[in-house]
């Protein structure tokens, strides 16, 4: 039979806020489909869980993939959705000159295209139930950090696109809501600062000379932000508040570090701005 609890499906469910929210969600009576890229993270998912938790095998940037796993949602819940939340993703750090297509693309497949494509596959269902669509963007979606342009793009993306959908589906009943959290404490730092180290290793010989110092710069931010991060708990307990609650915020601002910067942000004038961050990264 099929549970009559809430379902809901978590991308990126591996590690971090995705695992963590799957973990707490099914603590709190849901059913979680938890979507994950291997059988190894699955068994140890499942593992932790106390409560109802269905890993589900999952690459958002592969259709086939998409399309099988959201079968599976389907199957499961006789075709009715609570909620969604698209959180899936990674970082492409490095100098827009020099971060090659590829990297740009495998960005923007993850974190944008893939998102469109689970949403998209997901939407018949969540209009049954007049569900909720939580996507996890970033401080990183309302201001830019110097070497961080790929990522901080994508981000860009995800709130424009969240902001077109909250609007499209208002008549349908599906509330769509943008997590936006500073520094969170999870592997992400640790994954990112691994495959910055590898693309630096392809870029061209003057790379060095041009964006030597910045490149060196942004890894000592990116540690001290990792030091600094603040629990993913908190990160948790906006997903929970906007797939749960009566009156869910459209946007959910998380940590001193991302409300300070937006702040910031919003007084300065541009010339400014630019010239706070060019000191920053020397």
């Amino acid at each position: 039979m099929v549970s009559a609890r809430k379902a809901v499906l978590i991308t990126g469910a591996s590690t971090g806020i995705g695992a963590s929210s799957a973990l707490r969600l099914a603590e709190r009576g849901w059913r979680v489909f938890a979507g994950v890229r291997r059988e190894e993270d699955a068994r140890r998912l499942a593992t932790r869980a106390r409560g109802e938790l269905e890993p589900v095998l999952m690459d958002v940037t592969e259709p086939a993939s998409v399309a099988r796993a959201l079968g599976e949602v389907r199957d499961g819940t006789e075709g009715v959705l609570d909620g969604l939340v698209n959180n899936a993703g990674i970082v492409v750090a490095g100098p827009v000159e020099c971060v090659a297509p590829e990297d740009w693309r495998r960005q923007f497949e993850v974190n944008v295209f893939g998102a469109v494509a689970v949403t998209r596959a997901a939407l018949p269902m969540l209009r049954r139930a007049r569900g909720r669509i939580v996507n996890v963007s970033s401080v990183s979606g309302r201001i830019v950090t110097p070497m961080l342009g790929p990522y901080c793009a994508s981000k860009f993306a995800v709130e424009a696109i969240s902001d077109a959908l909250r609007i499209e589906l208002r008549e349908q009943g599906v509330r769509v809501a943008l997590i936006e959290p500073g520094a969170v404490d999870t592997p992400i730092w640790a994954k990112s600062l691994g495959a910055a180290a590898e693309r630096e290793a392809r870029y061209p010989a003057e790379a060095t000379d041009l964006y030597g110092r910045q490149i060196a710069k942004l890894h000592d931010l990116a540690e001290s932000a990792a030091r600094a991060a603040m629990p993913v708990d908190k990160a948790v307990r906006a997903i929970v508040h906007a797939l749960s609650a009566k009156r869910p915020r459209i946007r959910y601002l998380l940590g001193r570090d991302a409300r300070l910067g937006v702040a910031i942000r919003q007084l300065l004038p541009d010339a400014w701005w630019d010239a706070l961050l060019a000191r920053q990264m020397r």
